[in-house]
């Protein structure tokens, strides 16, 4: 009896020290907000949170290093000296043959960002005097012109208020067509003539396809005046001054598309150089930069364009590494129980 008390007890023992502690897993990241940022006291951002969220299904004990540069927290993450590596990772092909991802965490695009002066209030004063507005106006002032002289031919013999001389006629037969046109003619001035009659009918009917052209291209003009010199699309990029980060998912499709761009080693520079207006767009991961904008560069810059080049973000390990089925599972249980949207809400809302 004593001999199996003491057998248990050394069982015990030998396992107590393999219960107790947790697993030591070292964490490679770069400061990416809102996916990855330190704070007084410690770190923050959608991604941490996440992992955080995670080591509580695990019973990890996580070791943080925070890199400066991107692809140091990946080569991290390659060669094994950090367990894994989280931030705002894109999952490629290239990526995914030198390493193992996660089942995506986030699902993201690239987008454009432009200085936030490059949008202007619309005008009424500047869309007035361009040059587009000035050409539908002469058009509307020739047609007026132009239907009153013939009203005049049709009608001087046979209704008095045309009955004056052809350098005398041709005021008082525009500004009878003007009236027509806007308030629907003179009472005493009906046409007598059947054929100036007709053409009557035809000038009231008109008047409304001229009142309609008029709103429509003021209204067009104002929306054009208002994006005048803004980069809307991928398309406009083509001999702008672009920057954006070297070797990410966005230099990879800039240099698809043959943009020519210059290439910053990290965030940090790349927005300084934004801000003192060395780059005018910048192309780079789509909340990233709507972060942004949303804080510290509300005034130097806004989100242009649409969300294009859609991508997954997931958690690196290096290739072979036994740490991805249970970060899976533990993935699928947060996504199963709403933890991962609650966290996404957080940060991003409800969109």
């Amino acid at each position: 009896m004593v001999k199996r008390l003491l057998l248990c007890l050394c069982l015990l023992s030998g396992a107590w020290p393999a219960i107790g502690s947790a697993e030591s897993v070292v964490v490679a990241t770069v400061t990416r907000p809102p996916f990855s940022l330190p704070e007084a006291g410690g770190d923050t951002g959608f991604s941490l949170e996440l992992l955080d969220a995670l080591t509580g299904r695990l019973g990890w004990e996580l070791s943080l290093r925070r890199h400066e540069a991107f692809a140091d927290m990946l080569e991290d993450a390659e060669n094994g000296t950090a367990d894994l590596a989280i931030a705002n990772i894109s999952i490629t092909a290239a990526r995914e043959s030198r390493m193992d991802f996660s089942q995506p965490i986030f699902e993201s695009g690239l987008q454009m960002m432009v200085p936030a002066s490059d949008i202007r209030a619309p005008s009424l004063w500047r869309a007035v005097f361009s040059p587009d507005l000035g050409i539908a106006v002469g058009a509307a002032f020739l047609l007026l012109f132009g239907g009153g002289m013939m009203m005049w031919a049709l009608e001087r013999r046979a209704q008095p208020y045309f009955d004056r001389p052809l350098k005398e006629a041709w005021f008082p037969s525009f500004w009878w067509a003007l009236n027509l046109v806007v308030n629907g003619g003179f009472e005493e001035r009906v046409p007598r003539t059947p054929i100036g009659r007709i053409f009557g009918v035809i000038l009231v009917v008109s008047s409304l396809f001229i009142v309609s052209v008029f709103v429509a291209k003021i209204t067009a003009v104002m929306t054009v005046e208002a994006i005048t010199g803004s980069v809307n699309s991928v398309n406009d990029l083509y001999g702008e001054r672009v920057g954006t980060i070297a070797e990410s998912t966005a230099a990879g499709f800039l240099d698809r598309r043959e943009i020519d761009y210059r290439a910053f080693d990290g965030l940090a520079p790349l927005l300084r150089a934004f801000e003192e207006g060395a780059v005018r767009v910048v192309v780079f991961d789509a909340p990233v930069l709507s972060y942004y904008t949303a804080h510290e560069g509300s005034a130097f810059g806004r989100m242009a364009g649409q969300v294009f080049l859609k991508e997954n973000y997931g958690i690196a390990f290096r290739a072979g590494s036994p740490l991805v089925e249970e970060v899976n599972r533990a993935l699928l249980t947060l996504r199963e129980d709403g933890t991962y949207e609650a966290i996404r809400r957080r940060w991003f809302g409800s969109g």
